[in-house]
């Protein structure tokens, strides 16, 4: 018998890659499916960006491994997409490291850091992979709750009351997914303080940042950020780039030197027509973001009316490409709002759930899907109401 590691325990397989088997088995029995719960954009990146990886990837010369850093010209890219949109400063040469994709980031951090036992501070509800990461380096979830009534921002004066002592890492992530909440000055700055103060490093996770928000905002734009914070950034909701896994990690050269010891022993760099293209991306202006939120923001009005079918509860003012709800009180949870829907309307939707206990009465609907598949959950929804 070969038995599994033990960081392999308390660990499961990711939700939606146990939901996707299920969901192909129900079309297989021809119910089709509509799927209203992954944050996967099913829009394409702009023609530029692939017409420059097609003729890229046409040329004999670029097949080769990589710089563990990646490209200068992505690296430019990226720092020049920072100042103009975020007003961050960023050296090209040593405060960027490209990823291929900002979820192994968050995993290249906790590994990069976190010894057996030390604690990291995660966000309940938040995305479940911080938490995994963290059991996966050895660490231990310290859970901080964002809750409705607090406008889903952290309690300052409960964390600093709590015993911090272990405490290495937080995890943040504004506009906060799945809530919606969005970012703002104030809570940026009391962020980066709590950092300072207990000597905490800030991992902040930012991709939903363009998506249905007139202000796009980093936390490294806080007066000296860098001394605490480190930040994700991704190509894959503001591009409809990914399946290309393209992202970013941007903080003091200390901090990436840190990282790159542990990410140049897990992978030899990115193909350079997907650097080349990402770079395109990044130098799209204005009227890219808002052809995206044009059709993201018709979207929304119709999840909006799914939303009021199931007689929930939500806010008008959330970005992000999601909608978070309330259910009706006579629901058990989240979980059981899902799991109707799917079998007696063939929708599926996210049960708040597995964000973390604080989200057990909610559901989350992704923005995802065409004007037509929306008004078609609609009408199933219709039928069995």
């Amino acid at each position: 018998m070969i038995a599994t590691s033990k960081r392999l325990e308390g660990i499961g397989e990711y939700y939606f890659s146990q939901k996707l088997r299920e969901i192909d088995e129900l079309n297989k029995q021809g119910k089709n499916i509509i799927n209203l719960g992954i944050g996967s954009p099913d829009l394409p990146p702009h023609p530029d960006v692939i017409k420059v990886l097609q003729d890229e990837a046409a040329k004999p010369n670029v097949h080769a491994y990589q710089s563990y850093k990646g490209s200068p010209v992505l690296r430019k890219a990226m720092s020049d997409w920072y100042k103009k949109w975020y007003n961050v400063d960023l050296n090209i040469d040593t405060e960027i490291l490209p990823l291929i994709g900002s979820k192994e980031g968050i995993m290249h951090i906790c590994m990069t850091y976190l010894n057996d036992g030390d604690e990291v501070l995660v966000p309940n509800p938040g995305y479940p992979t911080y938490r995994s990461a963290v059991k996966l380096a050895g660490g231990i979830c310290v859970d901080y709750d964002l809750l409705e009534e607090n406008k889903y921002e952290p309690d300052f004066d409960a964390l600093d009351k709590s015993d911090l002592s272990k405490v290495k890492l937080m995890f943040v992530n504004y506009p906060q997914m799945p809530t919606g909440n969005n970012a703002n000055r104030t809570l940026f700055e009391k962020i980066v303080a709590f950092g300072k103060k207990h000597h905490i490093l800030i991992i902040h996770d930012n991709p939903y940042s363009f998506i249905l928000n007139e202000n796009p905002m980093s936390l490294l734009s806080v007066e000296a950020a860098k001394e605490v914070v480190l930040e994700l950034n991704s190509l894959s909701k503001s591009s409809n780039m990914a399946g290309w896994r393209v992202g970013m990690l941007c903080g003091a050269k200390e901090r990436i030197d840190e990282v790159l010891r542990f990410k140049s022993n897990m992978d030899s760099g990115m193909f350079l027509p997907l650097q080349l293209a990402a770079a395109k991306a990044l130098g799209l202006d204005k009227s890219w973001y808002d052809s995206i939120n044009k059709i993201y923001n018709e979207r929304r009005v119709k999840v909006f009316e799914l939303l009021d079918l199931l007689k929930c509860v939500y806010s008008k003012d959330q970005v992000g490409m999601f909608v978070w709800a309330k259910i009706p009180s006579n629901y058990t949870d989240g979980y059981a709002v899902s799991d109707e829907v799917l079998y007696n309307s063939n929708v599926f939707i996210t049960p708040g759930g597995i964000f973390g206990s604080a989200g057990n009465d909610y559901i989350r609907v992704s923005l995802c899907g065409s004007i037509e598949r929306f008004e078609e959950a609609i009408k199933r929804i219709k039928v069995k109401n």
